[in-house]
Protein backbone atom coordinates (compact mmCIF):
# COMPACT_ATOMS: atom_id res chain seq x y z
CA UNK A 1 0.00 0.00 0.00
CA UNK A 2 1.56 3.70 -1.01
CA UNK A 3 2.18 5.55 2.21
CA UNK A 4 2.02 9.36 2.45
CA UNK A 5 5.50 9.61 2.02
CA UNK A 6 6.61 12.63 0.31
CA UNK A 7 10.48 13.20 -1.51
CA UNK A 8 12.54 15.84 -2.64
CA UNK A 9 15.16 13.97 -5.16
CA UNK A 10 18.07 15.86 -6.81
CA UNK A 11 20.40 18.31 -5.41
CA UNK A 12 21.33 19.34 -1.93
CA UNK A 13 23.72 22.35 -1.48
CA UNK A 14 25.20 25.24 0.12
CA UNK A 15 23.80 28.53 -1.42
CA UNK A 16 27.01 30.89 -1.01
CA UNK A 17 26.15 34.56 -0.29
CA UNK A 18 28.24 37.49 0.02
CA UNK A 19 26.92 37.68 3.70
CA UNK A 20 27.75 33.96 3.94
CA UNK A 21 25.93 30.37 3.15
CA UNK A 22 22.85 29.29 3.41
CA UNK A 23 21.53 25.42 2.92
CA UNK A 24 19.76 25.00 -0.36
CA UNK A 25 18.64 23.05 -3.27
CA UNK A 26 15.38 22.58 -5.16
CA UNK A 27 14.46 19.24 -3.82
CA UNK A 28 15.49 20.34 -0.29
CA UNK A 29 13.42 23.49 -0.27
CA UNK A 30 10.16 21.25 -1.20
CA UNK A 31 11.08 18.32 1.11
CA UNK A 32 11.70 21.11 4.38
CA UNK A 33 7.97 22.90 3.11
CA UNK A 34 6.02 19.86 2.89
CA UNK A 35 7.65 18.82 6.22
CA UNK A 36 5.96 21.97 7.66
CA UNK A 37 2.49 21.22 6.53
CA UNK A 38 2.72 17.96 8.14
CA UNK A 39 3.84 15.26 5.78
CA UNK A 40 6.16 12.74 6.16
CA UNK A 41 8.61 14.15 3.68
CA UNK A 42 12.26 13.54 2.80
CA UNK A 43 15.02 14.15 1.07
CA UNK A 44 17.17 12.46 -1.04
CA UNK A 45 20.58 13.17 -2.63
CA UNK A 46 24.32 13.10 -1.60
CA UNK A 47 26.55 15.08 0.16
CA UNK A 48 30.78 14.74 0.37
CA UNK A 49 32.76 12.99 3.52
CA UNK A 50 33.77 16.79 4.69
CA UNK A 51 32.50 19.27 6.97
CA UNK A 52 30.09 20.87 4.65
CA UNK A 53 28.54 17.48 4.31
CA UNK A 54 28.28 17.40 8.26
CA UNK A 55 26.89 20.78 8.03
CA UNK A 56 24.00 19.92 6.04
CA UNK A 57 22.91 16.76 7.77
CA UNK A 58 23.04 18.51 11.43
CA UNK A 59 21.09 21.02 10.03
CA UNK A 60 18.43 18.56 8.43
CA UNK A 61 18.58 17.11 11.87
CA UNK A 62 17.94 20.49 13.56
CA UNK A 63 15.11 20.97 11.26
CA UNK A 64 13.72 17.81 12.36
CA UNK A 65 13.81 16.74 8.19
CA UNK A 66 13.88 13.40 7.64
CA UNK A 67 16.45 12.21 4.53
CA UNK A 68 18.09 9.25 2.49
CA UNK A 69 21.34 11.13 1.98
CA UNK A 70 24.60 9.28 1.32
CA UNK A 71 28.11 10.12 1.92
CA UNK A 72 29.93 9.75 -1.47
CA UNK A 73 33.79 10.81 -2.00
CA UNK A 74 32.85 13.74 -3.80
CA UNK A 75 32.80 17.37 -2.37
CA UNK A 76 29.64 18.57 -1.26
CA UNK A 77 27.65 21.01 -3.25
CA UNK A 78 27.95 24.66 -3.52
CA UNK A 79 26.39 27.39 -5.22
CA UNK A 80 27.82 31.04 -5.80
CA UNK A 81 24.99 33.41 -5.30
CA UNK A 82 24.83 37.00 -6.26
CA UNK A 83 21.84 39.02 -6.06
CA UNK A 84 20.75 41.93 -8.21
CA UNK A 85 19.23 44.81 -6.73
CA UNK A 86 15.29 43.61 -6.64
CA UNK A 87 16.55 40.25 -5.24
CA UNK A 88 16.80 37.98 -8.59
CA UNK A 89 19.43 35.53 -7.99
CA UNK A 90 22.02 34.44 -9.91
CA UNK A 91 23.64 30.99 -9.45
CA UNK A 92 27.32 29.77 -10.51
CA UNK A 93 27.16 26.25 -10.12
CA UNK A 94 29.56 23.92 -9.21
CA UNK A 95 30.18 20.71 -11.00
CA UNK A 96 31.83 17.35 -10.27
CA UNK A 97 29.86 17.40 -7.23
CA UNK A 98 28.50 14.70 -4.52
CA UNK A 99 24.59 14.96 -5.58
CA UNK A 100 26.21 14.42 -8.95
CA UNK A 101 26.53 11.09 -7.63
CA UNK A 102 23.33 9.73 -5.94
CA UNK A 103 23.71 6.22 -5.64
CA UNK A 104 20.68 3.67 -6.21
CA UNK A 105 20.39 1.33 -3.82
CA UNK A 106 17.90 -1.42 -2.41
CA UNK A 107 16.71 0.66 0.58
CA UNK A 108 16.10 3.61 -1.71
CA UNK A 109 14.46 1.20 -4.18
CA UNK A 110 12.23 0.15 -1.06
CA UNK A 111 11.57 3.88 -0.46
CA UNK A 112 10.18 4.63 -3.78
CA UNK A 113 7.27 1.65 -3.47
CA UNK A 114 6.01 4.06 -0.35
CA UNK A 115 5.96 7.55 -2.00
CA UNK A 116 3.03 9.57 -2.77
CA UNK A 117 4.39 12.52 -4.22
CA UNK A 118 7.77 13.14 -5.51
CA UNK A 119 9.38 16.76 -6.84
CA UNK A 120 12.50 16.17 -9.29
CA UNK A 121 14.15 18.87 -11.73
CA UNK A 122 16.58 18.92 -14.68
CA UNK A 123 19.63 20.24 -12.53
CA UNK A 124 20.21 16.81 -11.11
CA UNK A 125 19.92 14.88 -14.20
CA UNK A 126 23.33 16.71 -15.51
CA UNK A 127 25.24 13.86 -14.54
CA UNK A 128 24.50 10.24 -15.44
CA UNK A 129 24.83 8.78 -12.45
CA UNK A 130 22.03 10.44 -10.55
CA UNK A 131 20.08 10.98 -13.57
CA UNK A 132 19.98 7.00 -13.80
CA UNK A 133 19.16 6.76 -9.77
CA UNK A 134 16.32 9.21 -10.40
CA UNK A 135 14.79 7.65 -13.43
CA UNK A 136 15.03 4.06 -11.25
CA UNK A 137 13.13 5.88 -8.27
CA UNK A 138 10.44 6.96 -10.95
CA UNK A 139 9.99 3.45 -12.66
CA UNK A 140 9.55 1.63 -8.70
CA UNK A 141 6.88 4.20 -7.91
CA UNK A 142 3.25 3.37 -7.80
CA UNK A 143 1.50 4.71 -10.97
CA UNK A 144 -1.16 6.50 -8.71
CA UNK A 145 1.28 8.79 -7.28
CA UNK A 146 1.92 12.18 -8.26
CA UNK A 147 5.12 12.98 -9.79
CA UNK A 148 6.14 16.38 -9.79
CA UNK A 149 8.81 18.06 -12.78
CA UNK A 150 9.70 21.26 -11.51
CA UNK A 151 12.09 21.82 -14.29
CA UNK A 152 14.63 24.34 -13.00
CA UNK A 153 16.46 25.50 -15.66
CA UNK A 154 19.77 26.23 -14.81
CA UNK A 155 22.96 27.28 -16.89
CA UNK A 156 23.30 24.91 -19.73
CA UNK A 157 22.99 22.35 -17.02
CA UNK A 158 20.31 20.74 -19.42
CA UNK A 159 19.51 18.94 -22.88
CA UNK A 160 16.29 18.51 -24.79
CA UNK A 161 16.71 14.88 -24.56
CA UNK A 162 16.46 14.85 -20.74
CA UNK A 163 13.43 17.34 -20.90
CA UNK A 164 11.61 15.23 -23.12
CA UNK A 165 12.30 12.01 -20.78
CA UNK A 166 11.31 14.21 -17.73
CA UNK A 167 8.37 15.68 -19.23
CA UNK A 168 7.26 12.05 -20.37
CA UNK A 169 7.71 10.77 -16.77
CA UNK A 170 6.20 13.22 -14.80
CA UNK A 171 2.10 13.76 -14.63
CA UNK A 172 2.83 17.38 -12.74
CA UNK A 173 4.53 20.09 -14.22
CA UNK A 174 5.81 23.47 -12.49
CA UNK A 175 7.59 25.91 -15.03
CA UNK A 176 8.03 29.65 -15.23
CA UNK A 177 7.51 32.30 -17.81
CA UNK A 178 10.96 32.56 -18.95
CA UNK A 179 11.58 28.59 -18.95
CA UNK A 180 8.02 28.65 -20.95
CA UNK A 181 10.00 30.74 -23.54
CA UNK A 182 13.28 28.19 -23.72
CA UNK A 183 10.86 25.19 -23.98
CA UNK A 184 8.62 26.66 -26.72
CA UNK A 185 11.88 26.83 -29.01
CA UNK A 186 13.10 23.20 -28.30
CA UNK A 187 10.16 21.44 -28.75
CA UNK A 188 8.58 24.23 -31.42
CA UNK A 189 5.05 24.53 -29.78
CA UNK A 190 2.82 27.10 -31.58
CA UNK A 191 3.63 30.80 -31.50
CA UNK A 192 0.14 31.29 -30.36
CA UNK A 193 -0.86 32.38 -26.70
CA UNK A 194 0.57 31.45 -22.80
CA UNK A 195 -2.19 29.19 -22.73
CA UNK A 196 -2.57 27.63 -25.73
CA UNK A 197 1.56 26.73 -25.41
CA UNK A 198 0.86 24.89 -22.19
CA UNK A 199 -2.56 23.19 -22.95
CA UNK A 200 -0.36 21.63 -26.18
CA UNK A 201 2.33 20.50 -23.40
CA UNK A 202 -0.44 19.50 -21.45
CA UNK A 203 -1.60 17.15 -24.38
CA UNK A 204 1.69 16.00 -26.05
CA UNK A 205 2.92 14.82 -22.83
CA UNK A 206 -0.17 14.02 -21.13
CA UNK A 207 0.29 16.17 -17.83
CA UNK A 208 -2.76 16.16 -14.95
CA UNK A 209 -1.79 19.53 -14.14
CA UNK A 210 0.85 22.16 -15.45
CA UNK A 211 1.70 25.35 -12.87
CA UNK A 212 3.17 28.95 -14.79
CA UNK A 213 4.57 31.16 -12.70
CA UNK A 214 5.51 34.94 -14.44
CA UNK A 215 6.82 36.97 -11.10
CA UNK A 216 5.20 39.32 -10.60
CA UNK A 217 3.28 39.00 -13.25
CA UNK A 218 1.22 36.79 -11.77
CA UNK A 219 0.71 32.66 -12.36
CA UNK A 220 -1.59 30.20 -13.52
CA UNK A 221 -2.86 26.44 -12.79
CA UNK A 222 -3.80 24.35 -15.46
CA UNK A 223 -5.80 21.11 -14.86
CA UNK A 224 -8.71 19.71 -17.38
CA UNK A 225 -10.99 21.93 -17.97
CA UNK A 226 -9.87 24.21 -15.07
CA UNK A 227 -7.69 27.58 -15.86
CA UNK A 228 -7.14 29.48 -13.01
CA UNK A 229 -4.81 32.89 -12.79
CA UNK A 230 -3.91 34.92 -9.88
CA UNK A 231 -1.75 37.98 -8.83
CA UNK A 232 1.30 37.84 -7.42
CA UNK A 233 1.06 39.40 -3.94
CA UNK A 234 2.72 42.58 -3.62
CA UNK A 235 5.65 42.41 -0.68
CA UNK A 236 8.71 43.73 0.30
CA UNK A 237 11.35 40.70 -0.94
CA UNK A 238 14.28 40.01 0.84
CA UNK A 239 15.03 37.23 -1.72
CA UNK A 240 13.06 35.11 -4.25
CA UNK A 241 15.54 32.29 -3.56
CA UNK A 242 13.58 29.01 -2.59
CA UNK A 243 10.31 30.99 -3.69
CA UNK A 244 9.11 28.95 -6.61
CA UNK A 245 9.65 25.66 -4.45
CA UNK A 246 7.66 27.01 -1.58
CA UNK A 247 4.87 27.59 -4.61
CA UNK A 248 5.11 23.65 -5.60
CA UNK A 249 5.13 22.42 -1.95
CA UNK A 250 2.40 24.34 -0.71
CA UNK A 251 0.60 23.45 -3.68
CA UNK A 252 0.95 19.87 -3.70
CA UNK A 253 0.47 20.12 0.14
CA UNK A 254 -3.20 21.27 -0.35
CA UNK A 255 -4.21 18.62 -3.31
CA UNK A 256 -2.97 16.08 -1.32
CA UNK A 257 -5.08 17.28 1.36
CA UNK A 258 -7.98 17.32 -0.44
CA UNK A 259 -8.17 20.60 -1.42
CA UNK A 260 -9.47 21.69 -4.93
CA UNK A 261 -7.26 23.33 -8.11
CA UNK A 262 -8.01 27.09 -7.38
CA UNK A 263 -7.73 26.79 -3.53
CA UNK A 264 -4.05 24.56 -3.79
CA UNK A 265 -3.18 27.67 -6.27
CA UNK A 266 -4.23 30.62 -4.25
CA UNK A 267 -2.09 28.93 -0.94
CA UNK A 268 0.62 28.32 -3.12
CA UNK A 269 0.83 32.45 -4.07
CA UNK A 270 0.25 33.32 -0.52
CA UNK A 271 3.53 30.69 1.01
CA UNK A 272 5.67 31.46 -1.84
CA UNK A 273 4.94 35.36 -1.38
CA UNK A 274 5.72 35.28 2.04
CA UNK A 275 9.17 33.32 1.45
CA UNK A 276 9.40 36.22 -0.81
CA UNK A 277 9.99 38.46 2.28
CA UNK A 278 12.39 36.16 4.24
CA UNK A 279 15.45 35.47 3.67
CA UNK A 280 16.86 32.41 2.58
CA UNK A 281 15.09 29.31 0.91
CA UNK A 282 14.12 27.92 4.30
CA UNK A 283 12.32 29.89 6.69
CA UNK A 284 9.81 29.15 9.43
CA UNK A 285 6.71 29.58 8.48
CA UNK A 286 3.86 31.26 10.41
CA UNK A 287 1.73 29.44 11.74
CA UNK A 288 -2.08 31.02 10.08
CA UNK A 289 0.08 29.47 7.16
CA UNK A 290 0.52 26.65 8.04
CA UNK A 291 -2.91 25.78 9.83
CA UNK A 292 -4.51 26.65 6.63
CA UNK A 293 -4.48 23.16 5.34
Amino acid sequence: MMNDIIVGIGEVLWDVFPEGKRIGGAPANFAYHMSQFGFDSRVVSAVGEDVLGDEILENFNGKGLRYWVERVPFPTGIVEVTLDGEGIPCYEIKQGVAWDNVPYTPELDRLACQVRCVCFGSLAQRNVVTRATLNRFLEAMSGRAYKVFDINLRQHFYTVEVLKDSLARCNILKLNDEELGILSDLLELSEESVEKRCREMMDRFDLEVLILTCGVQGSYVFAGDIRSFLDTPHVKVADTVGAGDSFTAAFCAAVLKGRSMVEAHRFAVEVSAFVCSQTGAMPMLPDELKGWL
